[in-house]
């Protein structure tokens, strides 16, 4: 826009078009406010950390802090699904097996808050799931899932525009100006738009963007490399269910090492999984991916990391094939204590730091957003941008 031009007035100016600022544009359009969505990519890019074809939604965490975020965002995949038609959230059930101490602490923390789970002997778990191997107890959480990702962001934008809200592909924000406690311009190489508030939801862009406006803790933005690996059919005489050629029967899982154990250091600690339909049985390690400029990235898999996951493949999950695989590539944005940033400093709100585990919130993060954006609303301390600092 030339100098001189002026601004165009909104409510909220949303920057960033991944799950969380496109579930926010949601929330705040479906509370009345007059909002922009703004991405720098086109629609369905690859670049950020929301793309792809499934995540896992589970409320298996220690603490009630997350349980209770993950059941109200339950609830609202339901209330998007109904709003666009679009299922996105499927049932699948979920198990985490494995000698690290983190599942006794699970399994307390479902309990506390009264979800259900139960534990499962290797044998019973193995007989259960085929296409996996167990040699420990398994924590069964029946209400885990998976969500189509590629699917959400189309939703949650679709509804976004349903409320009234603008929604802007191929729009990169070049700067953020703080003019007061109620006056912010966000300008783009297309124009500048005069809001009460931002919502910047960039992700691994953050220190870039707002670095000079908040307080940002320490941002480790890493290239994650997991794969889909083809399933095998099953072995005659034994149940399909999680040994067929199919998804069906596969529930999301996690697999976690005792910390300094050989089994730790050869699989970085430990895998996540689940089946993702028409793709295999995605497999991935968590957060241990190459430090990289989100910019300037290669998208390609480290080698070593690549022949660790499919030996962990070839080793724990007889029913999928470790010759046979197509890798995938996303970012992780990660906090020190791997907790989200969802914050406000003046009239910039953050979203920020969500360490690879946070798109099953995307609603209820959406609706955080919402609040700190239109009255100040904060949620719980452990996501304030001052934790920890004295």
């Amino acid at each position: 826009m030339a100098s001189g031009t002026p601004a165009t007035p909104v409510d909220v100016v949303v920057v960033g078009g991944g799950a969380m600022g496109s579930a926010a544009a949601w929330r705040l359009a479906r509370r009345g406010a007059d909002v922009a969505l703004l991405e720098r990519f086109e629609a369905g890019h690859t670049n950020g950390a929301s793309h792809g074809a499934s995540r896992i939604f589970r409320l298996s965490y220690p603490d009630p802090v997350h349980i209770g975020l993950a059941r109200e965002a339950r609830d609202l995949w339901r209330e998007l699904e109904d709003v666009t038609g679009e299922r996105l959230l499927t049932v699948t059930g979920g198990v985490d097996h494995g000698d690290h101490p983190l599942l006794h602490d699970l399994a307390d923390g479902l309990a506390a808050a009264g979800v259900p789970h139960s534990w499962l002997p290797p044998e019973a778990a193995a007989d259960r799931w085929p296409g996996m191997r167990f040699t420990t107890p398994a924590l069964f959480h029946p209400d885990s899932g998976r969500l189509s990702a590629d699917r959400s962001v189309a939703a949650f934008q679709a509804a976004a525009r349903k409320e009234g809200a603008l929604v802007r592909h191929s729009t990169p924000v070049t700067a953020i100006e703080v003019l007061g406690d109620d006056a912010v311009l966000v300008h783009t190489d297309a124009g500048t738009y005069r809001a009460r508030r931002v919502v910047a939801a960039v992700n691994a862009w953050a220190a870039e963007l707002v670095g000079h406006l908040a307080p940002l803790p320490p941002l480790r933005v890493t290239q994650e490399q997991p794969a889909h690996f083809a399933l095998r059919a099953p072995a005659a005489g034994r149940p399909s269910s999680g040994g067929d050629a199919s998804a069906d029967g596969w529930p999301s899982f996690g697999h976690r090492f005792a910390p300094g154990s050989a089994a730790a250091g050869q699989f970085h600690g430990g895998i996540y999984g689940l089946a993702t339909p028409g793709e295999g049985i995605k497999v991935g390690f968590h957060g241990v991916g190459p430090e990289v400029d989100p910019d300037h990235r290669d998208f390609t898999p480290e080698p070593t990391q690549l022949a660790a996951l499919r030996e962990y493949v070839r080793r724990w999950l007889p029913g999928v094939d470790a010759d046979e695989f197509e890798p995938i590539s996303c970012t992780y944005t990660t906090t020190p204590d791997a907790t989200f940033v969802l914050d406000r400093h003046g009239p910039v709100v953050v979203a920020t730091g969500f360490s690879g585990h946070g798109f099953k919130f995307a609603p209820a993060i959406g609706r955080v957003l919402a609040d700190l954006a239109v009255d100040g609303t904060r949620p719980d301390q452990c996501f304030t941008l001052s934790r920890g600092r004295t």
